[in-house]
């Protein structure tokens, strides 16, 4: 079993930026020459999320009005007593969405259904420098 480990690198607007990373991750499933097996996208960081959603403008404005009707960044946070940084809300949403996604990779391609696309959001409350890692383990060619 083969391992091949790639990264992504980006700049963040925060406070809810969703961008879509599908492409970037099969690119790199292309370099690693890996046929079948499973890619790993993971986002390092307490504020940060992967998961999958239609990349559509009307999507991405919906599911950032859900996060803001489910987990308000207005209301009191407990985690503002101790570092003052006003991001409590972020944390959560970023522990219920969860940083990583792993997907199979079947003859060279990442399975994802037609409207499916893999995203990053950023939740924190303030511009970020981010990385992804991207691990495909699996049987070469």
């Amino acid at each position: 079993m083969a391992v091949f480990t790639g990264y992504l690198d980006f700049d963040t607007k925060g406070n809810t930026d969703i961008i879509d990373v599908t492409s970037r991750v099969a690119g790199i499933v292309a370099s690693s020459s890996i046929t079948d097996g499973i890619v790993l996208v993971f986002a390092p960081g307490s504020t940060a999320a992967i998961t999958t959603l239609e990349y559509e403008s009307g999507l991405v404005s919906d599911l950032r009005e859900a996060l803001d009707r489910l987990i308000p960044p207005d209301m009191y946070y407990k985690h503002h007593e101790k570092w003052h940084d006003g991001n409590g809300h972020s944390h959560i949403r970023a522990s219920l969405l969860g940083q990583s996604r792993s997907f199979p990779v079947i003859e060279g391609n990442i399975l994802l259904g037609t409207w499916q696309q893999i995203i990053f959001i950023d939740l924190d409350n303030r511009p970020r420098s981010r990385r992804v890692i991207v691990q495909v383990c699996g049987e070469r060619a």
